[in-house]
């Protein structure tokens, strides 16, 4: 059951990445500019957002097991739009059904993980969910570029058609695994009922801290390699393998967390510690100091930190969720996931406008110290409860 959650999973983060690997080819082929393109990112993640925060209602009326499906088929409607597309109302389709089909992932997967596996097992699980994660990012560009270079960029969609049918056919062969009760409602159930969670203020911290410590990671995803070009003259093929690093080292540091996350009662501090420790590395990588290759070394050491704290902060969110609110409380709390991979580039795009390439990175250790503030509010605010 957890690596069909975990595959899922992964299949979420691909579709991240469904478009992105190929807006070279959509600017040539359909005459499109940056700003046209960078808009079909920024409305996925709109989309997702907010279809997240909405999507736990729904997992918690209906049951995770059939959004899921439903997300799969929404992934493959983005993927037939795409492979079929004749212009950019087409991309743009894309881009609102792959939204729409990200958008209830945190819900289900966590609904599934929190009712089916015993406690002592749910470090591991929440390990594996974030691991297969990273997987999905990193497989992505690989296949679509890959495909598009050996035959042609429609072929790399069709192909991805077949992979989520693939997923979908096992998932559904599987799904006895996969299913979780609904929570039960008053006999006259009312808005404020349903919305009850959201005047507890932990859900709100947790919220804040997935926004700040996502801003950091969109520091690292989409200026890394600009920083290290204009700081330390690295090449851009160099450069360029700093997020590569970055999101391994997560992936490893997410496989020791699980073990860490199984044996510590403190998760709160132990998430703490670990980005305390990534935001200490990025704040050193700004000063300059370490050249080009201390800073992408220590860049990939901040990825290692952020991932061993993974499956302890996915751990500290449900210490934090009230009972028959899983799907709405982890909805909400993810939603900040989006809003802070929509927000960085905007915020952070200013500083590297004007050339404050160190101050960029600054700026990430400073959101991501920000983070371990808020984690740590979280931990007393349920211990308190």
């Amino acid at each position: 059951m957890i690596g069909l959650v975990g595959l899922a999973h992964a299949t979420s983060h691909f579709s991240h990445l469904l478009l992105a690997p190929l807006f070279p080819v959509f600017m040539r082929e359909f005459g499109l500019s940056y700003s046209q393109v960078g808009l079909l990112t920024s409305l996925f993640f709109i989309i997702s957002g907010v279809g997240q925060a909405l999507s736990g209602f729904l997992v918690d009326r209906v049951g995770a097991r059939p959004v899921l499906f439903a997300s799969i088929l929404c992934f493959i409607g983005s993927a037939l739009a795409a492979a079929t597309a004749q212009g950019y109302a087409s991309l743009l389709l894309a881009a609102v059904l792959a939204g729409l089909g990200n958008a209830p992932f945190h819900p289900v997967d966590f609904s599934i993980l929190n009712q089916r596996v015993t406690p002592q097992r749910l470090g591991y699980a929440f390990s594996v969910h974030g691991l297969t994660g990273n997987l999905g990012w990193a497989l992505a560009p690989v296949f679509l570029v890959g495909l598009a270079a050996l035959d042609h960029w429609r072929s790399a969609y069709w192909a991805a058609i077949g992979v989520y049918l693939a997923v979908l056919a096992l998932l559904g062969w599987q799904r006895e695994h996969l299913a979780t009760q609904v929570v039960r409602r008053s006999a006259n159930p009312s808005a404020a009922d349903d919305l009850a969670f959201w005047r507890r203020s932990v859900v709100w911290w947790c919220f804040g801290f997935f926004l700040l410590s996502t801003m950091t990671l969109a520091v690292v995803q989409t200026y890394a390699s600009s920083i290290l070009q204009a700081m330390h003259a690295v090449p851009l093929h160099t450069a360029t393998l700093t997020v590569t690093a970055y999101m391994l080292a997560g992936a490893v540091g997410m496989l020791l967390g699980g073990w860490v996350a199984a044996r510590s009662a403190a998760v709160d501090r132990v998430v703490a510690l670990t980005m305390a420790t990534g935001a200490l590395l990025m704040a050193l990588a700004s000063t300059g100091w370490l050249g080009g290759s201390g800073t992408m070394v220590a860049l990939a050491v901040t990825g290692l930190a952020i991932g061993i704290g993974g499956p302890s902060r996915d751990l500290l969110i449900r210490r934090a969720t009230p009972p028959g609110a899983t799907g709405r409380v982890y909805g909400t709390v993810y939603s900040g996931l989006d809003t802070g991979f929509a927000l960085a580039p905007l915020l952070f795009g200013v500083l590297m406008d004007h050339g404050w390439y160190a101050a960029t990175l600054a700026a990430g250790a400073a959101t991501l110290l920000l983070a371990t503030l808020a984690a740590l509010a979280v931990g007393e605010r349920t211990r308190r409860a």
